[in-house]
């Protein structure tokens, strides 16, 4: 099981000064291989080392091997993931990068936990440098490493006026063993409702959708302004919503299983390309649609799940919201509001979100999981639907 821990660097002046001269000849050696993989349309990282790895060495002798070796490793899954979303038919270009992170492994950099000080290979030799660890992170500290990427983030006009490194470390962490104990949990992730539990538990807060609401407005103020004190506003305000829903999503993957016993199945629905699937052309409904980071909400429970001996499982979206829960009759009539639900056949009625819930969980007791998931290991065909 592998987690990503980031420490913080504090580099002296002269530290600094290599680390960036590091990373522009990482970044050289990286935009080289992209170039000549794109030229070719050739996404495999050995047949690329042997067509680019003299070259880079020749232009970037500072360099040291190893470095190069893990720039043309990304290059060549940049290349690799560009050409394969060209067969798809979308619109792409040649990878390139202004300032690549670059990819340190157990020959070209070591952790000293205890002194706190890491030891990473640049172009002026090894430079010791210290780091510190956030405080919710600690209980992390002390697992073997495996590799790290260097990343900066470049002075700003706020608290950031000297830049900033970080070293984003990937631990080796022991794996709990899933051992299923029979229990399900469904989750219907939303658009106005977050997320909403099949034990009726509703999660999220209305104060987020208000929030980005209100942040969306002032940089639409902001953008027909057009001053340059509008402009400078605006550089403050970057990244500050990406940041605000990564928050939401941790936070609401944390709540989702909370309680929950190890062996448990949380069951979402399978929502990729859902934006091509959904009719929202325009206005407030195609703005949250596009701005939904229901992949990322995912990818946080799937690894918070991992750590607790659970496990987390897709099924296909098709007619949860329109399925009662207790009977199974699907008719689009049975929900005539977006909170009420209300079964033309056996009468039922309930939260809406809370039957699309049950009605998720119940797909995966029957055996309907998504192709790309794994199947129960035992379809629950003994065990009755909860309603």
């Amino acid at each position: 099981m592998d987690r990503t821990l980031r420490l913080s660097l504090s580099p002296t002046t002269e530290q600094a000064e290599s680390l960036l001269e590091t990373m522009r000849q990482f970044t050289h050696s990286f935009n080289a291989v992209c170039a000549q993989g794109w030229r070719l349309k050739e996404g495999n990282a050995y047949t690329l080392h042997k067509l680019t790895y003299r070259n880079c060495k020749s232009l970037c002798p500072e360099l040291v091997s190893d470095l190069h070796v893990q720039a043309r490793q990304k290059a060549a899954e940049a290349v690799k993931s560009a050409l394969a979303l060209a067969r798809k038919g979308k619109k792409v270009s040649k990878p390139q990068s202004t300032l690549c992170p670059p990819r340190y492994n157990v020959n070209s950099f070591s952790v000293d936990w205890q002194k706190g000080v890491v030891n990473l290979a640049t172009v002026a030799g090894r430079q010791k440098v210290a780091f510190s660890v956030p405080a919710y992170a600690l209980a992390l500290v002390g697992n073997r490493v495996s590799t790290a990427d260097l990343v900066y983030r470049p002075a700003g006009r706020g608290t950031n006026r000297k830049g900033r490194f970080t070293l984003h470390v990937v631990l080796k962490l022991g794996d709990v063993e899933f051992a299923d104990n029979g229990q399900c949990l469904g989750v219907d992730l939303g658009v106005t409702r977050p997320a909403v539990t099949s034990d009726g538990r509703l999660h999220g807060k209305k104060r987020w959708r208000e929030v980005s609401k209100r942040r969306f407005r002032l940089k639409r103020k902001l953008q027909s302004n057009g001053s340059k004190s509008a402009k400078r506003h605006l550089r403050t305000l970057a990244g500050r919503e990406t940041r605000f829903r990564r928050d939401c999503d941790h936070v609401l993957s944390k709540r989702i299983l909370d309680g929950i016993t190890v062996g448990t199945t949380v069951v979402v629905e399978n929502l990729t390309n859902i934006r091509q699937r959904v009719k929202a052309t325009r206005g407030e409904a195609k703005r949250r649609l596009h701005s939904w980071s229901f992949a990322q909400l995912r990818w946080f429970l799937d690894y918070k799940a991992e750590a607790l001996g659970c496990r987390v499982v897709g099924v296909d979206p098709r007619h949860t919201s329109q399925r009662c829960a207790t009977c199974g009759h699907i008719y689009r009539g049975n929900r005539p509001s977006q909170s009420r639900f209300v079964c033309r056949s056996c009468g039922h009625r309930a939260n809406a979100d809370i039957n699309a819930a049950r009605s998720i969980r119940d797909k995966y007791l029957v055996g309907w999981s998504s192709p790309s998931d794994a199947a129960p290991s035992e379809v629950a065909s003994s065990q009755p639907l909860l309603a």
